[in-house]
């Protein structure tokens, strides 16, 4: 049996695209579940599109995420370099491609961008540019006499133009298309750089990947993949090709979006466990249909045969359930230490940020959803009256104003101002009045928070608040009720 080899090959070119974080995701999979090597690869040979410090991006998502290279640049086992740049620097892309040329599965082209332009058509709405082999028919001495006078050239793969090519996907199965829809497609540039795709499959056969991952954009570039492993004689490596994710509204996933890479969602309050389970199921579901798993347990249960055709839809919304899920099963210590920040940003150090960070632990989806259950802990909002009256709890304008002016001296005289002291003293006066204890507890949270819907209940607020600050607002409700 092989060894299962996969490889992330991205380019730094900025923040992690989610697309990217699954193709990520997969190939690790795919190479823990047979026990192989997950290895990085850095593509940097499109220059014009590098971005400073996105290599550490890289890494760092990588980290983070949990997925965790076997080789990479920071990891040499001998089949580095793992950076194209510094592979490209050996000159080796150039060999590969010149022995194509004497193999004559490739060919120097001299084409200026002026007679390029010349051979765009448009086909169905859409301008194509397909090469017509000019430079294919140049005679030895012309090409050689280019070369002495240093014109610019690329490399191109000659493409056969008749039949079809027929290759294989483990998802899609056979897929065969006509050989006069395939451009010969350019190897080496002008700059001497190769092409993204003709540096991959170079990569991928002297690294001894066995698997392929990616989207299924790729499908129409396949074959061009297979003519060169062809030409050189070696072994085509399993392909698979993922679904696009697309949005809600099925468009692809655009950066554009605001949440459509993994710092994004960062940014926004997510926790790296739920993003990376939600990512795993865009595409695949576990035999089983379990939707939580630690990604321990997903290297147990993943497939690739058992993934989707069809498109996966990045729903926000499940994300956002998923991730308060997570929340709730967080550990105190961890979860105290990813909430508490959030807390003091949104009330300040004044207040208690580890029972506010508790009340909110039930009621939040993302950690940017605790501000704004708490800004009334800052500042009492300005409220209606009309919020005193609730039907369920028996209670109006009338009845709240008696229970405050009653209960006032009873909080003022209170002492102690925990939780429980304060849920006894209230409870000992619904016992006493013979009432529902909505009827009590209504009207107070209501003259404390200021708020219909509240994390925590009255007592536990007031004890967030404090004696004074309880009291300041219990007398700001008796008033407003009394000068309605």
């Amino acid at each position: 049996m092989e060894n299962v080899r996969t490889r992330f090959a991205p380019s730094p070119t900025g923040r992690m695209h989610v697309g990217n974080l699954r193709t990520a995701l997969y190939e690790y999979l795919i190479a823990k579940h047979e026990g192989g090597d997950f290895i990085l690869r850095i593509e940097d040979t499109d220059q014009g599109r590098l971005l400073e410090g996105a290599t550490d991006i890289i890494y760092r998502t990588l980290q983070m995420t949990g997925l965790v290279h076997d080789e990479g640049p920071d990891k040499d086992k001998g089949y580095g370099p793992y950076v194209q740049s510094e592979r490209q620097a050996t000159g080796m892309y150039l060999k590969y491609a010149k022995q194509l040329i004497e193999s004559g599965h490739a060919y120097y082209c001299f084409c200026d961008q002026e007679r390029l332009d010349t051979l765009k058509q448009n086909v169905e709405g859409k301008e194509i540019s397909v090469y017509d082999k000019h430079c294919l028919h140049l005679s030895k001495e012309e090409i050689e006499a280019n070369l002495a006078s240093g014109k610019p050239y690329v490399i191109r793969i000659n493409m056969p133009t008749t039949g079809t090519t027929t290759f294989h996907d483990e998802i899609y199965g056979d897929i065969t298309v006509q050989n006069e829809e395939l451009d010969d497609m350019i190897l080496i540039k002008s700059d001497g750089f190769p092409t993204y795709n003709f540096a991959n499959v170079i990569d991928d056969h002297l690294m001894g990947i066995t698997h392929v991952v990616r989207g299924n954009e790729y499908l129409s570039s396949t074959p061009k993949y297979n003519r060169l492993y062809e030409a050189f004689g070696w072994e085509i490596p399993k392909y698979i090709h993922c679904p696009l994710i697309t949005d809600e509204n099925h468009k692809k996933l655009s950066k554009r979006c605001g949440h459509s890479s993994f710092e994004d969602l960062l940014e926004q309050g997510f926790l790296t466990e739920a993003i990376v389970n939600f990512v795993a199921l865009l595409g695949w579901c576990p035999a089983d249909n379990e939707e939580f798993m630690t990604l321990e347990e997903m290297v147990q249960k993943f497939d690739y045969k058992s993934l989707s055709k069809s498109m996966a839809v990045f729903d926000f919304t499940k994300l956002k359930w998923m991730n308060g899920e997570y929340i709730r099963r967080m550990e105190d210590a961890a979860y105290y230490e990813k909430a508490i920040p959030y807390v003091k940003q949104a009330v300040g150090e004044a207040l208690d940020a580890q029972k506010l960070a508790d009340l909110v632990k039930g009621r939040i989806e993302t950690f940017l959803d605790i501000a704004p259950l708490l800004d009334f802990f800052v500042e009492l909002p300005e409220y209606d009256t009309a919020m005193y009256t609730h039907k369920k709890m028996k209670t109006n304008e009338d009845t709240s104003l008696g229970v405050l002016t009653e209960i006032l001296p009873l909080l003022e005289a209170q002492e102690d101002y925990s939780n429980d002291a304060l849920y006894a003293l209230l409870s000992g006066y619904v016992t006493e009045k013979g009432v529902k204890n909505g009827y009590v507890m209504w009207p107070i949270r209501t003259a404390v928070s200021g708020k219909q819907s509240t994390p925590g209940g009255a007592t536990e607020i007031m004890e967030v608040l404090g004696k004074e600050e309880s009291l300041r607002r219990i007398r700001i409700g008796i008033e407003k009720l009394s000068n309605r």
